[in-house]
């Protein structure tokens, strides 16, 4: 999916974009397409996919799932997690966002 059309769908179905997300995310834990799955979000929506992705992984070293979330001054803001499992979270700040932040305007057509 071209970066415009991704753009497009996040805005005319702001909600779809979560469940099109944890889809990806399992069927390629399935797949074999990743070994280690970052899920850069604090939804909660998305925590049953995480959960899949932990389950699939059980007794074996991969795929596994790792989480990310914002770093705030003076500590950390939430993150996903699943009781009783050990998650590693990647925590990014500022700095980190404006090493990676794309100016691009997918508004405009190319």
């Amino acid at each position: 999916m071209s970066p415009i059309a991704l753009a497009r769908l996040i805005t005319s179905r702001g909600k779809g974009i979560d469940v099109a997300l944890a889809i990806d995310l399992v069927v390629m834990a399935i797949t074999g397409e990743f070994d280690i799955g970052v899920l850069m979000s604090t939804d909660t929506d998305l925590k049953p996919a995480l959960e899949a992705v932990i389950s699939l992984a059980r007794g074996k070293q991969y795929p596994r799932c790792e989480v990310a979330a914002w770093s705030v001054p003076g500590g950390h803001s939430r993150r996903l997690s699943v009781p009783g499992e050990q998650i590693w979270c990647h925590w990014l700040d500022g700095e980190d966002f404006l090493a990676v932040a794309d100016s691009r305007d997918y508004n405009v057509a190319p």
